[in-house]
């Protein structure tokens, strides 16, 4: 204020004074942008940090839930993890999920926005259907399909009209299609979303750049092979990215469709065949009450996510212009 003040009425400004201005401005600066950041991190350390932190420490501990910290047990927990089937089931089973989701979900949702980027009547509904399920919450898409894969439900009526002498599956009940199921409705649900954000790459996508390529003479398998999906790369890297991290906390559409919900006698599925690594924690920790050994399932589930990122940043910054990471 002091400075604006006098080059108004002509005064010079000694250079003492003019730092002093501008160090108050940066005072000032800096407590506005203190007083807004403080809240969310405040949020976040409560929200975040702190649960993570606690998990860590009760991790360590053979613990109910209900009585002190007394049971000190080290790393006892984790060391139970590396000879626990069950766990290592729903490890892979975790796993299988995120497989099906990045190598089916994936090229599906680029096929469909590829097959919808042409203009045609119609267009824009056949985008709002393919996005629908999306929109759907886990719980209610769960409760669907639970329907449809029940012994009497659609899905064998409609297999069992095109295949002569098919005998109705119990494909939520059987060892053998329990998983077959979950990756197709997992599959179903969250390909909308990836769908929409392939089209509004594609959108991105210059017209000159093709209209240059079909020009010199490229086919339309070379066109998309050397112009369209490089244009499209960092779109998928980022789907592949979000798409395994979300397999890997998957627990709403598992818990519901066979984890004894409203329409599912069993548990687990057959024998615990469709345990994932959610599912699994949550049931340690708040079915047996065996807290201490759920909170290492969950830091151990924490750390793959982390490790996920952290090793999956080159390929998000990675830039095709240049060949290497940004």
């Amino acid at each position: 204020m002091g400075e604006t003040s006098a080059r108004q009425t002509g005064t010079p400004v000694s250079p003492k004074h003019r730092t002093a201005a501008r160090k108050r401005w940066l005072s000032d600066k800096t407590l506005t942008i203190f007083a807004f950041l403080l809240p969310p991190i405040a949020i976040y350390v409560w929200l975040v940090l702190l649960p993570v932190a606690q998990s860590a420490l009760f991790s360590l501990y053979n613990w109910n839930g209900l009585g002190p910290l007394d049971n000190f047990n080290g790393l006892g927990n984790y060391a139970r993890l590396w000879s626990d089937l069950a766990f290592q089931g729903s490890v892979f089973n975790t796993a299988l999920i995120a497989a099906a989701a990045a190598f089916v979900e994936i090229p599906l949702a680029l096929g469909l926005a590829l097959l919808l980027r042409r203009k045609f009547r119609g267009r824009n509904l056949f985008r709002a259907i393919y996005f629908l399920p999306f929109v759907l919450s886990e719980v209610i898409a769960g409760i669907v399909w639970t329907f449809l894969f029940r012994l009497d439900g659609l899905i064998n009526h409609l297999i069992g009209g095109v295949v002569p002498g098919y005998t109705p599956l119990a494909w939520l009940g059987d060892g053998d299609t329990v998983m077959i199921a979950l990756c197709w409705t997992v599959v179903w649900k969250y390909f909308g979303i990836y769908m929409i954000l392939f089209t509004a790459a594609l959108q991105n996508i210059p017209d000159e750049v093709e209209d240059a390529a079909r020009v010199d003479g490229a086919t339309a398998w070379q066109q998309l092979r050397y112009v369209t999906l490089p244009l499209v790369g960092t779109t998928t890297r980022l789907t592949i990215f979000l798409t395994v991290l979300g397999a890997i906390q998957l627990f709403d559409l598992v818990w519901i469709m066979t984890e004894g919900g409203p329409l599912v006698a069993t548990s687990g599925g057959p024998m615990g065949g469709s345990e994932t690594m959610g599912t699994q924690l949550y049931k340690t920790a708040f079915r047996s009450f065996d807290l201490g050994y759920g909170s290492a399932m969950a830091i151990v589930l924490f750390a793959v996510c982390i490790v996920f990122s952290i090793l999956y940043q080159p390929a998000l910054r990675y830039d095709p212009t240049r060949g290497r990471p940004k």
